[in-house]
């Protein structure tokens, strides 16, 4: 995220976090990867509240260390970025918003294994706590998630249907 930006240690309801920072501000890439997906459209309707389109316009990519990084609630997704199209840190995604299930102006970050690569929202909006990786990154210290993801995925697996109440 370029500009200023906050975020807590916990998230309403699953690992997660959402970065608060004005409408407008430039999301980009935390890692060098290749873009798995992306939603260039808010089709979120709350009367049917469809946990897989809470998220609005969204970018999931799959970064060289093969941990799967999304943001979500973007206002705008960046021309360039499209499903296949390879990124560089610090590259840009797109635009904070509020799309989606969100009341406020922020991104939603997750950190995920990569398991179907795509449609498998309840587990790419995030398994662990990012938290700790954005404190050492806003620091300029390399820490990575590979690790904690990796175990992650042994114990849990990837399940193929979203669970109760996702």
């Amino acid at each position: 995220m370029l500009g200023k930006s906050s975020y807590g240690r916990t998230h309403h309801d699953y690992q997660a976090t959402d970065v608060m920072a004005p409408c407008g501000a430039t999301v980009v890439a935390v890692t060098d990867g290749v873009v798995l997906e992306i939603s260039p459209v808010d089709l979120y309707d709350p009367k049917t509240d469809d946990g897989a389109l809470r998220g609005g316009k969204s970018v999931s990519l799959l970064g060289d260390d093969g941990v799967r990084y999304y943001g979500s609630h973007f206002s705008a997704i960046d021309g360039k970025i499209r499903a296949g199209v390879r990124v560089k840190a610090g590259q840009p995604l797109g635009k904070v918003g509020r799309t989606g299930l969100a009341s406020a102006c922020h991104l939603h970050f997750g950190m995920s294994p990569e398991c179907a690569s795509t449609g498998d929202w309840w587990i790419r909006r995030g398994v662990i706590w990012p938290w700790r990786y954005l404190d050492a990154w806003r620091k300029g210290a390399v820490k990575s998630p590979v690790t904690e993801i990796d175990t992650w995925e042994r114990k849990n697996g990837c399940s193929t249907k979203p669970p109760k109440g996702a």
